[in-house]
């Protein structure tokens, strides 16, 4: 029986949450212990800048936290969460005024894509419409033979593609360069394999999903999830830090939502020493540099679709974005960074002081860079916002290292568990996956599959794969 078990998790982000969730359903008695003084890891809300502003300290706009198979199968609406859909999913303005907009409706994007209208169609359409057999195969590890083969099998010819061979097959500089947006999220440059599998699924997610903030913000997500898990008779441990495995003897089973770092750390008496050199190789990718900002009023966007978005990609062209995110890869900095911005309060009036604003930006550098960009990154506001700095009320600068010394897992800056390309992607961090070389001890962060975003399926893999050995443990 495994109801008599005590099970320990280490962090608890999204993913170490899920983790203690599945524990818990099956009747194991779980302590999640987090180092902070508010649990949630990167999905935290916090009055980062002045009162009353609320700002998502990491991932602010969940499209797959909505789409997540594990979070749809929790009652988490019956704890607290709300998903609010922005009119527009996405906003890409264009110098000149203009942006391109693209709607959560499939057949409105197909309109408004013009000329490449079919040809987006033709490439998203097949996996919007059978996204609850997609979605569980992509937040997976790879699988050897996937249950829907046909459907995988189209998916990975077009996904092991670079985003700029993809982008090649549309007409418009304006499609390419909306497309050049989406696939950046990967960190990786965009003529490197894997870079359009970023550009896909996020496309895919927009129309199947769309891409919601949680009322509240991302500390809403993370309230439901300890919610749920108190119900189920979990407990979590705010301002604990784990300093060490040896300490916690009173636990059968370890969990642990952190990166090949901190697993080092914490677990290296128990771990082999072929095991530990493994983990000592696993790269991190690139970092962030990323400001919060509270605003007397709505970001004053030329083109004025931008306000119909929780999520804006500035950037300019494909070009452009292709520059910015090959010299990042490359760990150079550049002068026009790409720029993820959110501006949730103008769909969730609870986030701001009324009639006022909050904004969230943030661009690439190189893995624990020191260079300030916040000159760069304004200017790239500026540019398709002309007076936006005069709105600004209050700032909060992140360089990569204050995003780390506020969660240990963003290494140097890094928001994805670890650089994800072909390597990095088949086996993470190692060919083991959520398993280490100590039995009773599992890694369940982003650095596992599928990798970084909020969806909790790294913990609810590593927790299945703990209770499977298990129960063949104990028969």
């Amino acid at each position: 029986m495994l109801r008599d078990l005590k099970a320990c998790v280490v962090g608890s982000g999204p993913n170490g949450l899920a983790a203690a969730i599945v524990l818990a359903q099956a009747g194991v008695a779980v302590d999640v212990f987090e180092a902070e003084s508010v649990p949630g890891g990167a999905a935290r809300t916090l009055e980062l800048t002045l009162p009353g502003f609320l700002h998502d300290f990491g991932s602010a706009v969940h499209p797959l936290g909505a789409g997540s198979p594990f979070f749809l199968s929790l009652p988490l609406q019956d704890h607290g969460l709300q998903w609010i859909h922005s009119p527009a999913a996405l906003a890409h303005p264009l110098d000149g005024g203009s942006a391109v907009v693209l709607e959560r409706d499939l057949a409105s994007a197909k309109s408004s894509l013009g000329v490449d209208g079919e040809a987006w169609t033709k490439l998203v359409k097949p996996f919007v419409e059978h996204w609850s057999q997609f979605v569980p195969e992509v937040l997976r590890p790879v699988p050897t033979i996937p249950r829907h083969p046909w459907l995988m099998a189209r998916f990975g010819v077009q996904a092991l593609q670079s985003a700029k061979r993809i982008a090649h097959g549309f007409r418009s500089d304006r499609t390419r360069a909306m497309f050049a947006g989406l696939a950046a999220h990967s960190f990786l440059a965009l003529d490197e394999p894997l870079s359009g599998a970023f550009g896909l699924i996020f496309a895919i997610s927009l129309h199947s999903v769309g891409w919601p903030i949680p009322r509240g913000g991302s500390q809403s997500l993370t309230t439901a999830l300890c919610s749920y898990l108190s119900s189920l008779g979990g407990r979590v441990k705010t301002s604990s830090r784990v300093e060490s495995l040896e300490a916690l003897s009173q636990y059968d089973l370890f969990l642990c939502d952190v990166t090949p770092r901190q697993l080092l750390a914490i677990a290296g008496p128990r771990l082999s020493d072929g095991y530990k050199r493994r983990l000592q190789s696993f790269r991190y990718g690139p970092g962030v540099f990323k400001v919060d900002f509270a605003l007397s009023e709505p970001i004053p966007w030329k083109a004025t679709d931008c306000s119909r978005a929780a999520t804006v990609h500035l950037g300019g062209t494909f070009e452009e974005i292709a520059a910015a995110e090959n010299a990042t890869r490359n760990g150079q900095l550049v002068d026009r960074p790409f720029v993820l911005l959110a501006q949730p309060s103008l769909f969730d009036s609870s986030r701001a002081p009324a009639g006022k604003h909050i904004a969230w930006a943030y661009c690439h550098v190189p893995n624990g860079s020191s260079a300030d960009m916040l000159k760069k990154l304004e200017d790239q506001i500026e540019r398709f916002a002309p007076g936006f700095r005069e709105a600004v009320l209050a700032r909060r600068i992140f360089f990569p290292a204050d995003l780390e010394n506020m969660d240990a897992n963003l290494v140097g800056g890094d928001v994805g568990g670890g650089a994800m390309d072909v390597r990095q992607f088949l086996f993470r961090p190692t060919r083991r996956y959520y398993a280490t070389s100590a039995k009773d001890v599992y890694i369940c962060s982003a650095s596992t599959p599928p990798g970084g975003g909020v969806h909790g399926m790294c913990g609810y893999h590593a927790a299945k794969m703990a209770l499977s050995r298990l129960s063949g443990a104990r028969r």
